[in-house]
């Protein structure tokens, strides 16, 4: 007898059909013992070392943010202004994409508000913070919170700061605006009355109104940044900053870059709000609120959760 899968088999060598089958025995018995006797590893003891690697944990993701904070104050004032330029640009597009679908849905937004508002922020900011982080450009808001850290944690000064924050905001306007009047040029939202209504809307704003949408949007935008920064690849990247983004622009809350591509457009296409409502009655004190979101809700938080802010000050 020849023992084939656990069952015993007659054979006789004369005949055809148990020469067969001791040939077949001994081509697969190997094989599957070994089968039986090598299990496979259970699905979630693979997983659990590429989820590890994949994100950072809290302590780990502060001490991260910090780490670019000290880069970023590091980084030469020419620099820091060209790469705001760029960021300028990419949420201008982020922006404009906002505009040209959430912003172009009348109907929608009559007859379901909430609807239109989550159109308007799943399509079009989240992708410009994305162009932006991925390609290390430089956004005074999300500067707000990691140059901060790096303050906080002393590892960086106050000169560096200011150097981060204002050369990076000047290089943000340049860039937003200067989007604005390509895209103005080019009219492809020439027909639309989005820009117009949204840059009156804006300027219509108390600067207490300003002010705190501007906080709670930076606390949102900053925590974009800080979460991607703790994502080690691109999906969890991109899933780290849609969320957020998406959020504070349905939320109605109020972004100083983004507004200063989206005020400019529609002063350009003809809405009856002067330069100086735009910087004094929304940019202002939007600005002022992003500071307070960035560098108190977020950097100055997670300090005090991980860093010196929360160590007893000795005796």
């Amino acid at each position: 007898h020849v023992c084939l899968f656990d069952r015993p088999v007659p054979f006789r060598s004369s005949h055809p059909y148990s020469v067969t089958m001791l040939s077949l025995a001994l081509i697969t018995a190997p094989g599957l013992a070994l089968v039986a006797r090598a299990p496979a590893p259970a699905l979630s003891a693979v997983r659990a070392p590429n989820l590890a690697m994949q994100l950072a944990t809290p302590p780990e993701g502060y001490d991260g943010a910090v780490a670019a904070g000290i880069k970023k104050a590091n980084m030469d004032a020419g620099k820091i202004f060209g790469l705001g330029l760029m960021s300028g640009a990419h949420i201008g597009f982020g922006a404009f994409l906002m505009l040209t679908v959430g912003g172009q849905c009348p109907g929608l937004a009559a007859t379901n508000p909430g609807l239109q508002k989550i159109v308007a922020g799943a399509f079009g900011l989240p992708f410009g913070l994305m162009m932006t982080l991925v390609t290390g450009a430089e956004l005074f808001t999300g500067n707000t919170a990691m140059v901060t850290t790096a303050v906080a944690e002393g590892k960086a000064d106050g000169g560096q700061l200011a150097k981060s924050w204002l050369v990076s905001y000047a290089g943000n306007f340049l860039g937003s605006v200067g989007l604005a009047a390509l895209v103005a040029a080019g009219g492809t939202l020439a027909a639309s009355g989005a820009p117009v209504a949204t840059a009156v809307a804006k300027t219509s704003l108390s600067f207490k109104q300003a002010f705190v949408r501007g906080i709670l949007c930076n606390w949102l935008v900053c925590m974009a940044v800080y979460m991607a920064s703790m994502a080690k690849d691109l999906p969890g990247k991109i899933v780290a900053i849609w969320f957020p983004i998406s959020a504070f622009i349905a939320l109605g809350l109020e972004h100083s870059v983004a507004n200063m591509f989206i005020v400019p457009l529609g002063i350009l296409s003809g809405a009856a709000v002067t330069w100086k409502a735009f910087l004094l009655k929304n940019l202002l004190p939007v600005t002022l609120g992003n500071i307070v979101g960035g560098a108190a809700l977020v950097a100055g938080a997670y300090s005090f959760a991980y860093g010196k802010l929360g160590k007893p000050v000795p005796a």
